[in-house]
């Protein structure tokens, strides 16, 4: 498998990472008779493959790497893009929130480069699917060599189409909807997600923000909720503990929703208005 986290020896096919001085890392697929070449030296693909992860190795000049399994994060940091992929911070974030795990039936709409995809893939499993829209056939091209290199490419159905065009899916547990307009499209999110079904955007402006609560409210969902993830790390030194230098700070906005089935009954207007279900237009 080309990327395989639970292994615990290199072999030819493997995506590896090694980590050398100043944490320069490369992350490449091992292959029989080849070589890494860097600025620290070459290493042979032949010296690699067997070995325990977690291994120090050493360049032909002598220069120290550690051979290691590169992380979820590793490998979207690092995928190549024809747009802006979105940040580990923010992908963690929003698989736990819409709780998307193995098994389940995801959508997508705007596949970009991969990145969000992939974390898609690998969070469902061998069990579950992933659908993901992307209307731009180069987009599409680049995200899918992505999952190839990965090995994950078989739990994603991709779909060259324009959304306003409409979705072949129904009864989906999540929906991902990465668009320059979100707003617009909230009518074929309700039409693909299963009653109570997870909605996430992430939009980098206040006015998409805007307008995409006023489309969820109108289209009848509930549980809203707006918020940004900021990431900051410290220095790992007992004697020097501080914050580092930079922070990764404000990247877009999450807004998350849930699908509701709403009651016309008059007693459920006070927890359809608690729970944001009522549309400002109603008013």
């Amino acid at each position: 498998m080309p990327w395989n986290p639970s292994s615990t020896r290199a072999t030819a096919g493997d995506v590896v990472q090694l980590v050398g001085l100043r944490h320069k890392h490369f992350i490449f697929t091992l292959v029989s008779d080849g070589e890494l070449q860097t600025h620290r030296g070459v290493l042979k693909h032949n010296d690699l493959i067997g070995l325990s992860y977690g291994t120090q190795v050493f360049s032909h000049i002598g220069a120290p790497f550690f051979l290691l399994q590169p992380s979820l994060a590793d490998l979207l940091n690092e995928l190549p893009r024809n747009t802006q992929i979105l940040y580990p911070k923010d992908i963690g974030f929003i698989l736990v929130t819409m709780s998307v795990g193995p098994g389940q039936r995801v959508v997508e709409a705007g596949t970009g480069s991969g990145s969000m995809t992939i974390a898609l893939a690998h969070a469902v499993s061998d069990t579950g699917r992933v659908i993901s829209y992307e209307y731009r056939q180069d987009f599409q091209n680049l995200a899918r060599k992505n999952l190839t290199r990965v090995g994950l490419e078989s739990r994603v159905d991709f779909k060259l189409r324009d959304i306003a065009e409409g979705l072949d899916e129904t009864d989906a547990d999540a929906f991902f909807l990465d668009v320059q307009n979100p707003f617009d499209y909230i009518g074929q999110v309700r039409a693909t997600l299963k009653p109570g079904g997870y909605f996430c955007s992430l939009m980098p402006t206040v006015n998409q923000v805007e307008k995409t609560l006023l489309a969820l409210r109108l289209h009848r969902f509930a549980f809203i909720e707006v918020c940004e993830v900021l990431l900051r790390y410290y220095k790992p030194e007992p004697t020097r503990f501080r914050p580092t230098d930079r922070m990764v700070a404000h990247t877009g906005f999450l807004v998350f929703a849930r699908r509701i089935e709403p009651s016309e009954d008059p007693r459920s207007r006070e927890l359809l208005e608690e729970v944001g279900a009522v549309s400002l237009l109603d008013e």
